[in-house]
């Protein structure tokens, strides 16, 4: 079955209703990554923008995560806003944003995200907190007076969806799950799944 609804546009709409009073962050979605060998790793992000070319988000390129998406560029999101009773679940291949938008989007971060970004060796050993602290004093005079540029090191992604699924909680666990599907850029096809 070929659903004229695009998915994308359903996950706008959900989106949006996920203003809601209790979400504390609407943005917040776990991303799974896999290693070159299959292993599977997990940890929370931020949406930073989505549209017809998929859902981008940005780190630091030789964290963990950067370095497992640069290794095996595919991914899974999920989004699970409890109060609404709804969740969302993204795969697909990933691919980076342009230079141009990574540089848009690190010009929009508070400054002191900035300069941690400069800073933090994320994800390796430290010796001591003092270290860090200590570069994000160095790095926070030397930008004392000019922008903070883009970190070679840290730019984004963009999941470009292949399959995203729908679930609605409803009592007694009938819980209600569209799924939608797509090879490439084709058309998407919807089916409903038992809860």
């Amino acid at each position: 079955m070929i659903f004229r609804m695009d998915p994308i546009a359903r996950f706008a709409t959900w989106f949006e209703e996920a203003r809601h009073p209790a979400i504390l962050d609407r943005t917040a979605m776990s991303l799974a990554t896999a290693t070159p060998d299959g292993a599977p790793s997990v940890r929370m992000v931020l949406l930073k923008g989505f549209d017809a070319r998929g859902f981008a988000f940005y780190m630091n390129l030789q964290s963990r995560k950067g370095e497992e998406l640069g290794a095996n560029p595919r991914a899974a999101l999920n989004f699970y806003w409890q109060d609404l009773e709804r969740q969302v679940r993204i795969e697909g291949p990933v691919a980076p944003v342009s230079e141009g938008e990574a540089d848009a989007y690190f010009a929009t971060r508070p400054r002191g995200a900035q300069i941690g970004a400069w800073a933090s060796d994320q994800s390796r050993p430290m010796k001591e907190r003092g270290d860090f602290e200590r570069r994000i004093v160095e790095l926070a005079t030397r930008y004392d007076s000019v922008d903070v540029p883009r970190p070679p090191q840290w730019s984004g992604f963009r999941l470009n969806p292949s399959r995203m699924e729908f679930w609605t909680g409803r009592e007694n666990r009938l819980h209600e799950r569209e799924v939608f599907t797509r090879e490439g850029d084709g058309p998407w096809k919807m089916e409903l799944l038992y809860p």
